[in-house]
């Protein structure tokens, strides 16, 4: 019984449930202390990996589809792209200019039930992918690196209606653990 709470208090001190799945991911594949550069600007998952051990630097919010200076810099043990490649024209490009050896990046599935996301009041804020587990996992051998681990969860909401009820038993969010061939 004390485990089960402890689990429960665990799980409730995260604002989403994906930042306890990914959290998990991460720290069974590259324990901490690890120096990781996260593509996307300061947000508060990468808050959630420096209270957790990481030394963590997060790009400044330049266009990653045509400036890759960021990734070109050999000295991280990982890097991690939370969400960030359904947003971008051609993922297939920074991949190929990544100089870590690691990789760990999540993305949102494409549900058949539901529409590729955009935003009516923010330009960026749409999805331009919305990968298959299989294409995910291509677009990372294509550009060169192998995958060693994956995980796939359910983001269950409670809400009323077909498309909650869908959401309880589909994946949604899809995370790969790769390194450099």
């Amino acid at each position: 019984m004390r485990s089960l709470t402890r689990s429960r208090m665990y799980e409730n001190s995260f604002p989403e449930k994906r930042y306890q799945k990914t959290l998990e991911f991460l720290k069974e594949l590259v324990p901490p202390p690890a120096k990781v550069l996260d593509l996307g600007v300061k947000n508060p998952f990468s808050e959630i990996m420096q209270e957790h051990g990481y030394e963590v630097t997060n790009t400044s919010g330049e266009d990653l589809d045509n400036d890759f200076s960021a990734v070109k810099n050999d000295t991280y043990d990982l890097v991690t792209a939370f969400e960030i490649f359904e947003h971008l024209l051609a993922p297939y490009n920074i991949l190929r200019e990544i100089k870590a050896d690691k990789i760990l990046a999540s993305v949102p599935l494409k549900l058949w039930f539901s529409p590729a996301y955009r935003s009516k009041t923010d330009k960026w804020d749409r999805h331009y992918h919305e990968f298959e587990d299989w294409q995910f996992d291509w677009l990372f051998e294509k550009s060169g690196w192998e995958i060693k681990e994956t995980l796939k969860w359910t983001n269950p909401v409670n809400k009323i209606g077909i498309r909650p009820i869908l959401r309880k038993f589909t994946p949604r969010y899809y995370a790969v653990y790769a390194e450099r061939t």
